[in-house]
């Protein structure tokens, strides 16, 4: 079966009544995705999209009983919002939000700490695109029709990147058994090993797409496990070549603060490592297409 969803998976929308909530809520509900009800302080008991709505994602879960969330709350409550869904048992979380302050997400970290692992809720984001199963059930805000499916895993800090990467694979007749957007904070749930250790055990899953960028030891880590552990190829584009140290340069979390987090550096470990690099982001499909031809 796909990773983390499929098209049985009993998603709660927290944020739901609000704009944003709303329109990505129908847009999943349009996919196919199995949309249970949502969440909004002070309007449970309502009906919204022809759905119930809860005041907690407690109340949700015990009428319901969803299995992950989709958070669309604004940065400043958004935080509380996922240590909620944790409280509650969902399994897994997916934070949308961009804006959530780094001392906000350091203290959902410890907070998700506090679980055992086997219960421990799994959280992708915040300030990511989502997690989509195509032909099954999307969580996120990508443009659905663009991923075809297939049996190539795509995990990126950049959404815009993983769109295009699987709009070049549906071109060249390529497909994708799951895509997951990992977010570009700085602190975030789930990191590129990860969902590598998970694209390892899914049988569905044949090779792996990594998008990454400068900032932060997280590729390189990816890298390590890919070589000490995995079985299927995987593939590595990473943004900023010409990115200036000490600058930040688009995600929150893209900035060069020590050595080995440069573009540069992080190609040249990776390669080491044995991971395939695409030199640039308009020859993800191909590079895709050569090693899955064996060349």
């Amino acid at each position: 079966m796909a990773i983390l969803i499929d098209e049985k998976t009993r998603i709660i929308v927290q944020g739901f009544t609000g704009k944003i909530g709303t329109f990505h809520a129908q847009d999943m509900i349009n996919y196919g995705s199995n949309i249970v009800g949502g969440v909004t302080p002070g309007k449970g008991g309502s009906q919204h999209l022809g759905l119930p709505v809860f005041n907690t994602v407690k109340e949700a879960m015990e009428k319901v009983e969803a299995d992950a969330s989709i958070v669309f709350v604004p940065p400043a409550f958004a935080a509380d919002s996922i240590m909620e869904a944790a409280d509650a048992g969902i399994k897994y979380c997916v934070a949308i939000t961009d804006g959530i302050p780094t001392q906000d997400m350091m203290t959902v970290k410890n907070f998700l700490r506090r679980f055992p692992k086997e219960k421990r809720m799994v959280l992708t984001g915040p300030n990511c695109a989502g997690t989509i199963s195509p032909g099954r059930a999307m969580l996120g805000i990508m443009p659905g029709h663009i991923y075809s499916r297939g049996d190539v895993g795509i995990v990126g800090r950049s959404g815009t990147l993983g769109y295009e990467a699987a709009d070049q694979m549906r071109i060249l007749g390529i497909g994708i058994s799951t895509s997951v957007g990992i977010g570009g904070d700085p602190i975030i749930g789930s990191s590129h090993r990860d969902i590598l250790e998970r694209f390892e055990e899914d049988t569905e899953t044949k090779m792996v797409v990594m998008i990454g960028e400068i900032g932060g030891p997280q590729e390189i880590e990816a890298g390590i496990f890919a070589k000490e552990n995995m079985s299927k190829p995987v593939i590595a584009y990473i943004a900023g070549l010409t990115a200036p140290e000490g600058r930040r340069m688009g995600h929150a979390g893209a900035i060069i603060s020590s050595a080995g987090e440069s573009a540069a550096e992080k190609v040249a470990a990776l390669r080491d490592l044995g991971v395939t690099i695409c030199p640039t982001p308009s020859a993800i499909g191909e590079t895709v297409a050569a090693v899955l031809a064996g060349k």
